[in-house]
């Protein structure tokens, strides 16, 4: 997913998890596909290409590094979703040995265009099955986070105004020139959002949705730093909007990042508008460091990655039990039935749905 970020505040967050599949399970489908990787030291560098939001502690990568021998050159190509085009377009020479952040709303066509080889990493006995969204074993789940509309608690407080609760209550007059979202055409959390409204209104009922959204006054910007850092009320220029399409995790970043740190978080989240988000990670078909590249996919699900990622990404690690810091614990928002679409039917209509919501909210 490609997830926008200032330098000044990160966000992205959570959902609820599900039942684990047995360990038996994941096994044997491991045996069909590729066996598990031994953790023998090489002198090998290979190439993790990403987006510009990933980010990883040094000390992690230096401790994968002293465990195997492995140096990871880490290559960041822009947005997630211009990262997998690369990808995509260079799937015969392929310029790195592992893909990470591929979202569920590119599975459908990252597994359509055949980047990523067969692996099914043996940590996964240890991820909920509401996360192990390719069936195949070509990506394998990292984290995990919600889209969702935040708010500005002070603004509402200040203004004696009730906080919306639900997509409905945004078309009504008191929510008139209040929200600003992203461009679903150039934005990943933009993208989820209008997802969120196919996902609760359905192919009869979204475009009406955004006609009646349109009408009162959505402002509708490029990424999410200009939404959430020059338009929000609680961002960092003070915008005039104090509802925003963000991150479950923003409160938890709003507090993170203060200096003194607040009690309470002065963001908020909408949890009715919430949708999930899954980011995997592969190893690309032609590496010519095969067993290296599924180590490090492997070690992606190990306690050291997974705990390095709330404050790195301000996402959640899917592997169950993994601890969490306490910022996140605290302030993190759980939208308790995050909206979701089927990775297929994303693929299959994504273009057309943001074609229609040009047309219907731009033009």
């Amino acid at each position: 997913m490609k997830r926008l970020f200032s330098t000044s505040l990160v966000a992205l967050a959570v959902a609820c998890a599900s039942a684990i599949p047995s360990t038996s399970a994941v096994a044997s489908v491991g045996a069909s596909t590729a066996a598990a990787v031994p953790a023998t030291k090489t002198n090998t560098t290979i190439t993790l290409v990403t987006h510009d939001a990933f980010a990883v502690s040094k000390p992690v990568l230096a401790a994968f590094t002293a465990q195997t021998g492995i140096k990871v050159k880490v290559l960041k190509s822009g947005d997630a979703g211009a990262a997998l085009n690369q990808m995509i377009l260079t799937k015969d020479n392929p310029v790195g040995d592992v893909f990470f952040g591929v979202d569920n709303t590119f599975l459908g066509r990252a597994l359509d265009e055949g980047v990523f080889e067969t692996y099914a990493a043996p940590g996964l006995s240890t991820v909920p099955a509401a996360y192990q969204l390719d069936s195949t074993h070509h990506l394998t789940p990292v984290d995990h986070g919600d889209v969702c509309i935040n708010y500005d608690k002070q603004w509402f407080a200040k203004k004696h105004l009730a906080v919306p609760t639900t997509l409905d209550d945004l078309i009504k007059p008191a929510y008139q020139n209040k929200i600003v979202v992203e461009n679903p055409a150039t934005s990943s959390p933009g993208l989820a959002f209008l997802l969120a409204t196919v996902a609760r209104y359905g192919d009869a009922g979204w475009r009406d949705y955004w006609t009646k959204l349109r009408a009162n006054g959505v402002k509708v910007v490029d990424d999410w730093t200009t939404a959430y850092e020059g338009n929000f009320t609680q961002g960092g220029n003070q915008g005039t909007y104090p509802l925003v399409v963000s991150y479950a995790s923003s409160p938890p970043a709003a507090v993170y990042y203060s200096k003194p740190q607040p009690k309470t978080s002065p963001v908020g989240t909408m949890l009715d508008s919430c949708f999930q988000q899954v980011e995997f990670a592969g190893v690309l078909a032609g590496t010519e460091h095969q067993a290296a590249a599924r180590q490090l996919v492997d070690f992606m699900l190990s306690a050291k990655f997974q705990e390095d990622i709330p404050l790195q990404m301000f996402v959640f690690p899917v592997v169950d039990g993994t601890k969490l810091p306490a910022v996140f614990t605290k302030f993190a928002d759980v939208a308790p039935s995050p909206l979701t679409l089927p990775a297929a039917t994303i693929a299959k209509n994504r273009e057309q749905w943001i074609e229609q919501w040009t047309e219907t909210v731009l033009r």
